[in-house]
């Protein structure tokens, strides 16, 4: 699907956290998976840049490993300040999710009333 560039902004980094999150990868990895979901348009240099800044964020670790076929590799695993991140993520993802699909079916009884909108930068229990 053409044009899901800037939708996609706001979504990559939680889907990355999730690839990670179901097992240790390396970068090309986590690029050659995006892929095989149908986003073909990534680019391995934005994979890059958001791996950064999740290892900055302390949401990953690293672990570099020696490969066969190469330069030894960066594995990537997701730290306990991650699964939080991955776990508000998923839950802006439903909350947006049930609303775009009330939208589409024209539900008005949809209720926000008691409803928490996580943030990103919210705390979490485990921190």
């Amino acid at each position: 699907m053409q044009n899901l560039s800037e939708m996609l902004k706001g979504v990559l980094e939680g889907m990355m956290l999730e690839i990670i999150h179901q097992e240790e990868v390396y970068g090309y990895q986590i690029v050659r998976r995006l892929q095989d979901l149908g986003f073909s348009d990534i680019s391995e240099g934005t994979v890059y840049t958001i791996l950064t800044r999740l290892e900055r964020k302390r949401l990953v670790s690293t672990t570099r490993r020696v490969s066969e076929l190469g330069p030894p590799r960066k594995f990537y695993q997701l730290e306990q300040r991650g699964v939080g991140e991955l776990q508000s993520f998923w839950e802006r993802w439903h909350f947006l999710e049930t609303r775009i699909n009330a939208l589409q079916t024209r539900d008005t009884k949809l209720s926000t009333e008691g409803l928490h909108i996580p943030t990103s930068g919210e705390k979490t229990d485990e921190e």
